[in-house]
């Protein structure tokens, strides 16, 4: 890793933050251009060379000093070489004298004992002030900056799958904060055996490698390690595949006899770094269940007798999961680097440890924040009663950052008033570890706020707090209306998407389509920072639109293609690209083939379009048959529990399950690929999706996903616990 200033003007020094050398004013004698080189880090040592350049005037009798946080300065427990133009000079202690002519060089080398127990040292002066500076060493999980939301300190969720006789495809993560330049090495351990590395070279492309020399008729195991700078870093988990295991794209995930699952969410309930699993149980009365990543079952909790009745617009007071509602949902609440289970409960409902939840009646209702190792309740606390008359509220729950550095739960809470329209309330809230308090508290009322079927936690104006988006308004962080699109026309509506659908508009855009608008609207593309329109389309009549998608499937056209079933239209141009009879049918955009165009993921069926073959949405060419490998549907007989990036790079994951319900059939991908992306659940806006279920619909991150995509940005995070 290499820090690198241009040249300082005389009269400045520089100091390292995040990364990156800043000028700031301060007394030298001279300008200096400042390069730092890390040579070496944490394992047994601390190394660097820091190459400084004067810019006219002759430097004697200059001292390296490094300066460690507490302010102590350290002159003798490093080693300096001195070199000139590649020959060393001198090597002495912290110290030297030397004469450098204009617009040479001289380089300090540095290699010394460093114990975990002391500060890292962070900063050097040459000369007293000549030229400053820090070096943060390298790793594969860098520190946290000091700013940017917390999110979860992930592993590398190595997974593999067999390909054929003799091969694998090994896949892991690059993390958000890797370093760039960061490579990796990929070891196999067969049957137990010593750990042998299968590359030749560091590989700094795709994070995924096909193996095709393995003895599989052995329990085989793999694992990562990451190189920075040249130097191994510690090995990442690893992923055993059983002798004999199955050639097929699957993970299988046993869990215990139950009922039917309609979600399942993802969370480090355990803090070892990968994803553990919640799920419910369809049954009367519902429970919860939870399981580490590897099928290991932890607790289950009864959801009482409240939630016998299912209906899915007036149901129990503690049902979860029926009609677009949850209710439930994984995060790490208290950022201590362990997720808590967040649910809607109500009377009767029996905690993992046995005890039993009351209130004082059968309507009234709460939120209860699990601890996600042992189902134990850690906080309670009252849903607000406003609309208690009209009897219990269905809820659905998501993840935000609403002030840019803290975990919130968001809670839609809906129920029909008599036998007409329906009361809205949202409801903030923050755990702080110990107790759950609310933040705010926002009524429709009697405004004209059209809500639909799910709902989207996300960022619309990029200055790092979410906002809280329905298909037709957005609730500032703080929640206050931000802006309605009902003086736009806008209604009820089925499905909505908030991305970057065009790269070369400034802010993320909202597409949407309408339920049964009396003016013949179909679908409209907005602007989601303000609200204001960009483009709709009619129709004549009125038409119930029950699907729309964003996602670039057609490399022809510069972003994001659009399409309900008017035809496809790339999203930018406002262009028709594809028409009706030959467009595909509107599900699930799904990554899993290695490009940076979507695939689509449709009733158990993987599907990619060709544009320049198009053919009927029923009859897409199809990458792989989900039923074919002991799948079934889940949520609306059509979906699978959860879908998602949380195993292997950056491409997406379909989990469904048995027909009897006793095992998770996970697919990841088996398909090699070169595109190098960080994962997508490091993406503030995709992580939050995650988080949320209503109907089932599609994850975004907030920059442009698709072909001829640039780079992404590194995201504005930081590691929780």
């Amino acid at each position: 890793m290499s820090y690198r200033t241009a040249f300082l003007a005389a009269g400045t020094t520089a100091t390292l933050a995040a990364g990156v050398l800043v000028a700031t004013t301060a007394s030298a004698a001279a300008g200096c251009r400042v390069d730092y080189t890390i040579t070496n880090q944490w394992q047994g040592g601390f190394g660097a060379s820091v190459a400084v350049t004067n810019l006219g005037d002759p430097i004697n009798g200059w001292t390296l000093r490094w300066s460690y946080a507490n302010g102590q300065s350290v002159t003798q427990a490093w080693n300096a070489t001195v070199t000139q133009s590649g020959t060393q000079v001198t090597a002495v202690n912290a110290g030297f004298n030397g004469a450098i002519t204009t617009n040479a060089s001289v380089s300090f080398g540095f290699n010394g004992a460093w114990a975990g127990a002391n500060p890292i040292p962070t900063g050097f002066t040459l000369n007293g002030t000549a030229c400053t500076g820090g070096v943060t060493p390298p790793s594969s999980s860098p520190p946290p900056s000091s700013s940017g939301r917390p999110m979860e300190k992930l592993g590398r969720g190595v997974v593999a799958v067999r390909t054929g006789s003799t091969s694998t495809l090994v896949s892991w993560r690059l993390l958000g904060l890797d370093p760039d330049g960061i490579g990796f090495n990929v070891y196999r351990s067969a049957g137990g055996g010593t750990p042998v590395k299968l590359n030749a070279t560091v590989l700094t492309g795709g994070t995924n490698y096909t193996d095709t020399t393995a003895n599989l008729g052995q329990a085989t195991s793999y694992h990562v390690r990451p190189v920075v700078n040249g130097v191994e870093q510690t090995a990442s988990s690893a992923f055993t595949l059983k002798a004999n295991n199955a050639t097929e794209p699957v993970l299988r995930v046993p869990i215990r006899p139950g009922g039917a699952v309609k979600f399942l969410w993802v969370g480090d309930l355990d803090g070892d770094g990968e994803y553990d699993y919640v799920l419910d149980r369809q049954t009367s009365p519902q429970t919860i269940e939870a399981y580490r990543s590897d099928g290991q079952f932890l607790w289950s909790m009864n959801m009482g007798p409240n939630s016998t009745n299912q209906d899915n617009i007036e149901g129990g007071a503690s049902t979860i999961n029926v009609g677009h509602n949850d209710g439930v949902t994984v995060y790490d609440l208290d950022s201590d680097g362990r997720a808590e289970v967040a649910v809607r409960i109500a009377n009767g409902v029996v905690f993992a440890n046995g005890t039993t939840f009351t209130m004082s009646d059968n309507t009234r209702q709460a939120i209860a924040i699990l601890d996600g190792r042992t189902g134990a309740p850690r906080a309670t606390a009252a849903l607000p009663t406003d609309y208690l008359s009209d009897g219990p509220m269905y809820a659905r729950f998501g993840v935000g950052h609403l002030d840019g550095n803290t975990p919130s739960l968001v809670a839609y809470t809906k129920n029909r008033i008599g036998n007409g329209g329906f009361n809205l309330m949202y409801t903030a809230w923050r755990f702080t570890g110990t107790a759950l308090t609310q933040q705010w508290k926002f009524l429709r009322g009697n405004q004209d706020l059209p809500d639909g079927h799910n709902t989207r936690v996300i960022d619309v104006d990029g200055d790092g707090r979410d906002e809280v988006a329905e298909i037709g308004f957005v609730l500032n962080g703080n929640g206050t209306l931000r802006y309605s699109l009902a003086p736009q026309g806008i209604v009820h509506g089925d499905r909505f998407h908030i991305t970057k659908i065009d790269p070369n508009r400034p802010g993320l855009q909202g597409y949407g389509v309408q339920q049964d608008n009396p003016s013949g609207l179909r679908e409209y593309y907005y602007d989601a920072a303000t609200g204001s329109m960009i483009w709709k389309h009619t129709g004549s009549g009125v038409a119930d639109v029950g699907r729309g998608v964003a996602a670039d499937i057609d490399s022809r056209h510069p972003g994001m293609e659009v399409w309900s079933f008017d035809g496809v239209y790339n999203a930018r141009s406002n262009q028709l690209t594809q028409s009706t009879t030959q467009a595909p049918w509107p599900q699930l955009p799904f990554y899993w083939d290695g490009d940076t165009g979507a695939e689509l993921l449709n009733n158990l069926k993987f599907e990619k379009w060709n544009p320049n073959s198009p053919s009927n949405s029923s009859s897409l060419p199809r990458l792989l048959s989900a039923g074919s490998f002991g799948a079934v549907n889940a949520s609306q007989n059509i979906n699978p529990v959860l879908y998602g990036d949380f195993l292997g790079d950056w491409r997406e994951e379909a989990v469904y399950t048995n027909a009897a319900f006793t095992e998770l059939i996970i697919f990841t991908t088996n398909l090699p690929s070169t595109t190098r992306l960080y994962t997508l659940a490091h993406n503030p806006a995709y992580r939050n999706a995650m988080t949320l279920k209503g109907y089932m619909q599609s994850h975004h991150v907030d920059y442009f996903l698709g072909y001829n995509m640039p780079t992404p940005p590194r995201p504005a995070i930081r590691y929780a616990g």
